[in-house]
């Protein structure tokens, strides 16, 4: 069984934010969808062990925008490779505040909504969340960024938490603890630096 065939699902690459109270936070994820047209609903799946997934729980409501192709991929790599808990993730980003006082990124973003929970559902080490759209808007003409597109022309790889992360077990080197990345070599540089979460070489694994 070939588990990159998920890789030809088409979808495309969101960032996902919520806030609780003085809490604020976001996370990269693949797994947005709509669900009804009347009214319109999106659902989105996160891991339990996410600080976004927690403040939405407690909150209510999230938003999502939609990534485009020339989205940096240092803005990737804060919101899907690091934990709101440690850092304010919006600090030297260039974004906006939805009508629920939630920031969303605003540069090379297509389009972006705005939820209010409606219903949600466990499903192990996940939770699905069923949002009614309270305002949307398209933000830009850009291409936007596939998550097939991430893979093969970003070079992008899925954190461990993510529904869709695969272990990478056919390629041997050294597997970055963090984010996944795969260094292919016997002997890791002790300066080297992960290219996509920017770990040091003391979080990496020999596979």
């Amino acid at each position: 069984m070939n588990e990159k065939s998920l890789y030809k699902l088409s979808c495309g690459l969101y960032i996902i934010s919520s806030s609780y109270e003085d809490k604020i936070s976001g996370c990269v994820a693949n797994t947005l969808q709509q669900v009804t047209s009347s009214p319109v609903q999106l659902s989105i799946t996160l891991n339990k062990e996410n600080y976004t997934e927690q403040l939405i729980e407690k909150s209510g409501k999230f938003n999502a925008v939609v990534i485009s192709q020339n989205i940096d991929m240092d803005v990737i790599r804060r919101f899907g490779f690091q934990s709101g808990k440690d850092i304010d993730k919006y600090e030297g980003i260039a974004h906006r505040e939805d009508r629920q006082q939630i920031p969303y990124v605003s540069e090379h973003t297509c389009a972006y909504y705005t939820c209010k929970v409606v219903s949600h559902l466990d499903v192990g080490s996940h939770v699905i969340f069923v949002g009614e759209v309270v305002d949307m808007e398209v933000l830009s003409e850009e291409e936007v960024m596939t998550y097939a597109y991430y893979h093969q022309v970003k070079n992008g790889t899925t954190p461990k938490k993510a529904s869709s992360y695969q272990e990478q077990t056919e390629k041997h080197g050294w597997r970055c603890s963090i984010c996944g990345y795969l260094y292919e070599g016997e002997v890791l540089p002790q300066d080297y630096i992960c290219p996509i979460c920017g770990a040091p070489a003391a979080v990496f694994e020999k596979i």
